[in-house]
This record gives structure tokens, C-alpha cells and sequence, in this order.
């Protein structure tokens, strides 16, 4: 059972690659191997800093509250991602909005294309780091409640490095072939960001009861 919860994490870490990735394939920005392996280090780097300090509450907390603690973090982030990814009426005031949205990694994951800094199409060295900080932001915050929960740190972040080395390409690669497939009113992206969701939700109940 531990390894479907691992594989778990481990999908759900990278189904935000996987949507980044189509939106690149459709603007044909190239992700380089050497890129797409800074993106799934840093990925491996956040996920493994998370488990080490969940794991470290782990010890200082008493009885059975880190894993309460680690549930409640994950079922918490779990509902978050799914209520970010339910589509919301446009506004007149989205044009204003733009430059804000840059800054952020919620930004950066809505408009992936703003990475690509020089507009060269391809992804550098300095935008991958960019990048991979923006896609480890759930990284981080699902190790810290797997170590909370005493998962292995290494088991969970190598499989999340390797997700995301995955998802991105294959997302790329994929990108011009579903460039214009929905779901319901949901984009493949917003609909695979809410699977991410509910993941994270079905390990937390399997943590818990």
C-alpha cells in the first residue's frame, strides 16, 4: 500500500508539469533535456526539503498528532488546488491583472509562456530554474506532509523527480494534439490540476482512518 501512496504523491506533484508542458507544446516552445532535468532537480530538492522538516516535526510532536497534523496539511492543499482549478468568470479587469499574475507562481503556472523570458522559444538555463521553482511549489508543501506522515524522503522525491521529468516532456509533446480538447467546461490542465487535488484528499483519508 505505501508505494501507491509514493506513486500517488509522485502523480500528483506532476500532473502541474504535465499541464505546463501542453502549454508549451501548443506555442512550440522547445524544453531541452538539459532544462527539463534542472526542473525535475529542483522538483527532487524542494520535495526532499519538505520530507526532511515534516519528519523532523515528526519526532518533536507527540503521539499520534503528526499524522493528524500531516492529513489535515494534505487534505487542506488537496481542497486549495481543486478550488484554484474550478474556471472563474472573466473580469474586465483581467488585462489589468496581468502584470501582477507575472510575478507569482500562481502566474506562472496560468500563463507558462511569460518563462520563456527572451522569447526565443526555447526554455534557458535561468528559465528552467525559474520555472522549476514555480512547479516544486507543491512539491514542497506535499513532502512536508508526507515526512509528517513518515514517508521515505528519498522514495518520494526521486519518484517526484522523475514525474516531473515525465509529465513535462510528454506534455509537451502532446501539447498541439490537445490544444483544443475540454472536458466539460474544464481545460485538459484545470481538469488534471483538480485530479491532483483529489489525490492529495484520497491520501489524506487513507492516512487518517
Amino acid at each position: 500500500m505505501e508505494w501507491l501512496i509514493i506513486l500517488g504523491f509522485a502523480i500528483s506533484a506532476s500532473i502541474d508539469n504535465f499541464g505546463v508542458g501542453i502549454s508549451y507544446g501548443i506555442r512550440n516552445i522547445r524544453i531541452s533535456l538539459f532544462s527539463n532535468t534542472i526542473i525535475a532537480v529542483i522538483s527532487f530538492l524542494f520535495s526532499i526539503s519538505g520530507i526532511l522538516f515534516g519528519k523532523w516535526l515528526n519526532k518533536i510532536l507527540p503521539g499520534s498528532l503528526p499524522g493528524i497534523v500531516g492529513a489535515f496539511l494534505l487534505f487542506i492543499i488537496g481542497l486549495r488546488i481543486i478550488l484554484l482549478a474550478v474556471p472563474r468568470k472573466s473580469s474586465s479587469q483581467n488585462t489589468q491583472q496581468v502584470s501582477s499574475k507575472t510575478t507569482s507562481i500562481k502566474g506562472i503556472l496560468e500563463n507558462p509562456e511569460i518563462v520563456d523570458l527572451d522569447k526565443s522559444g526555447e526554455i534557458s538555463l535561468l528559465e528552467a530554474i525559474l520555472l522549476g521553482i514555480a512547479l516544486s511549489a507543491n512539491a514542497l508543501t506535499n513532502g512536508l506532509g508526507a515526512g509528517l506522515l513518515g514517508f521515505s524522503p528519498f522514495a518520494i522525491s526521486f519518484t517526484t523527480a522523475i514525474g516531473s521529468l515525465v509529465s513535462v516532456w510528454a506534455g509537451v509533446q502532446f501539447g498541439t494534439k490537445v490544444a483544443n480538447i475540454r472536458i466539460g467546461s474544464f481545460t485538459i490542465g484545470q481538469f488534471g490540476t483538480i485530479i491532483s487535488g483529489v489525490i492529495l484528499l484520497i491520501i489524506a483519508y487513507k492516512a487518517l482512518f
